[in-house]
């Protein structure tokens, strides 16, 4: 067993979280053979995605108070448990309403890993610790969507579409062990909280007003629903608008994820002399530029592949600055509620990203103008919510007074 503040454990709590972002990234590549096979539209088809997100969504209310009563780990092995099963019904589906719904109970499973994951640093760091190792592991974690396109790509276009999901739930089942028997349980016995209604509704009801978990929650949602709105669009304008043949998909996306690589390691260094409001301030500024730059230019009717890599790689960069900021910035004043607070931060995220993925999916007009405007209005809503609220209300620990600098 190893210690909680070892390397491994970092590493292992980020493969760990992987698990959602692999359930949505390794498929990617599959939707429009998924459309075809089934006979249906883009809207249907996208409804994986977002229904996903919608289960995912609401079960991290369920499992961030269930964790908080019983410890991290049980709730999370439990989830990868219902999340492989989930998965062999996706590979076994005979029709949309039934991968759909899959791919629902799916979600309520794969939102474990995240949710307590984000809830395990909080628990093992201090705030502003915290926001450095989310910066590692959130560069960890870019490996699983870097390579899973690619994956699934080539699983589609050799061995369809249905193995994809049986790989998921092959991975699933190996994240129960290496939880069961490789991370001790990070949770302190004295901040174990009680399962009666009422105290989880006073726990809700205290996160929800703290304007600065609000703020930072929001910020966050938004930034990533500008992301979901890449991962709903992108395989309908590459490979069906654009061309890209199937297998090359995930070389494409891989641009992407190099952006968000290099944004994780930029916080990471700014991390040694700025506290994490100056460096999510920089990653906005920069994801606000990238997702500009793809509206203007499917605005000015250029289509082509890099128009829409290259500026999406842009805004991938500004993601990786702000995500792992906000999402220490939201837990930073509730350690004794952390997997509560880490529910509703999921919850929200979740939720905003269901309706970015949908709405591209509805206006979808066969070219990568409607994923552009919804990545830039995105990016600018989370902007003014940073200028809103978290710029008025920092973090415990986020102030520029609060350290001196190097």
């Amino acid at each position: 067993m190893l210690t909680l503040t070892s390397v491994w454990t970092t590493i292992l709590l980020a493969a760990a979280v992987a698990l959602g972002p692999l359930a949505t990234d390794m498929y990617l590549p599959a939707l429009p053979q998924i459309g075809s096979d089934f006979g249906t539209g883009t809207d249907q088809v996208q409804l994986t995605l977002s229904l996903y997100m919608v289960g995912f969504a609401i079960a991290q209310l369920i499992c961030g108070p269930l964790a908080d009563r019983f410890g991290r780990k049980p709730i999370m092995i439990g989830g990868f448990v219902l999340f492989a099963i989930a998965s062999i019904g996706c590979a076994l589906a005979s029709n949309i309403e039934t991968l759909i719904l899959c791919r629902f109970l799916q979600a309520l499973g794969g939102s474990a890993g995240p949710v307590l994951g984000r809830a395990a640093i909080r628990d093992i760091y201090t705030p502003r610790e915290a926001a450095k190792i989310l910066a590692i592991l959130a560069s960890i974690m870019a490996l699983a969507p870097a390579v899973a396109p690619t994956i699934g790509g080539l699983l589609t276009a050799s061995l369809g579409w249905s193995s994809v999901f049986l790989a998921l739930g092959g991975y699933a089942l190996v994240m129960a062990v290496v939880v069961a028997f490789g991370i001790p349980e990070p949770m302190r016995p004295e901040h174990r909280q009680s399962l009666k209604i009422g105290s989880l509704l006073r726990n809700y009801r205290t996160i929800a007003k703290d304007i600065s978990f609000v703020g930072y929650t929001l910020t966050n949602a938004l930034i990533f629903s500008g992301l979901f709105a890449f991962l709903s669009g992108s395989s309908f304008v590459l490979i069906d608008f654009l061309g890209v043949p199937t297998e090359q998909f995930g070389l494409y996306f891989a641009c992407m994820v190099a952006g968000y690589i290099v944004g994780n390691l930029t916080a990471v260094r700014l991390g040694r002399r700025l506290v994490p409001d100056q460096i999510l301030v920089r990653g906005l500024i920069i994801a606000v530029a990238g997702g500009s730059l793809m509206a203007v230019l499917a605005l000015s009717e250029v289509f082509n592949v890099w128009a829409v890599i290259l500026p999406q790689a842009l805004f991938m960069i500004g993601t990786g600055m702000v995500l792992p900021q906000t999402m220490a910035g939201a837990l930073a004043n509730f350690p004794t509620m952390a997997g509560s607070a880490s529910a509703l931060f999921g919850f929200t995220q979740m939720a905003v990203a269901a309706v970015a993925g949908m709405l591209v999916g509805h206006l979808h007009d066969g070219t990568s103008l409607v994923m552009a405007l919804i990545i830039a209005a995105c990016a600018a809503l989370a902007m003014a919510c940073y200028l809103l609220l978290v710029q008025r209300y920092p973090a415990k620990g986020f102030e520029p007074q609060s350290i001196t600098s190097n």
